[in-house]
């Protein structure tokens, strides 16, 4: 199985400007430790590329300081990834389109840690993912990525998403044919470059 793809940054502090009450500060402070590195991965798997993928993470972690006080306790995670999913189609929408070399990790590893290999086998199946999923129109990704990749249950994504729970079925039956088309597609691609 991959590995998750992680966030750069762990730990992440609150905006200053946003004046916040005591009890309101320390929930964001609460929802960034816990829910931070899962909203980076998400909206990198929505198409936001590395280099921009925190600054969208903290447009999403703003937007929740904003209504703190309008999301329903221990609904944090599904507010958090409904908001990443719409940050994340603003910012593809707006964004030029380009190709970015994602950087190598140049931090050390224990000597525990995986093989050169074996990284580079990892790599490769997440760039391949992410090529899959880059194939997938964004209203079937955003909820392939919540339920397949997120392992969110339908009703959160419908709430997150804001949609009723049919069209939310209904997207992951269509996205599933598509991940699959595409994921055909590009296997095709790439057994003809090895023969």
């Amino acid at each position: 199985m991959m590995r998750a793809v992680t966030a750069p940054f762990e730990s992440v502090e609150p905006v200053p400007e946003l004046a916040l009450s005591g009890s309101n500060d320390r929930r964001l402070r609460a929802m960034l430790k816990q829910h931070y590195a899962t909203v980076w991965r998400v909206v990198r798997r929505l198409g936001v590329a590395d280099a921009s993928a925190e600054d969208v993470a903290q447009q999403v972690f703003v937007i929740a300081a904003s209504k703190i006080d309008a999301i329903e306790p221990h609904a944090e995670r599904a507010f958090l990834l409904g908001a990443a999913a719409r940050v994340a189609a603003n910012q593809r929408r707006s964004a030029p389109t380009r190709y970015e070399a994602p950087e190598e990790d140049v931090g050390g590893r224990a000597s525990d840690a995986p093989g050169a290999d074996e990284l580079l086998d990892e790599k490769r199946l997440r760039e391949l993912l992410d090529h899959v999923l880059l194939g997938l129109p964004d209203d079937l990704r955003a909820v392939f990525v919540l339920y397949e990749v997120e392992e969110l249950a339908l009703s959160d994504i419908a709430a997150a998403l804001e949609i009723p729970i049919g069209t939310a079925t209904s997207r992951l039956r269509r996205a599933r044919e598509a991940f699959a088309a595409v994921a055909r597609r590009v296997r095709a691609r790439f057994r003809a470059k090895e023969k």
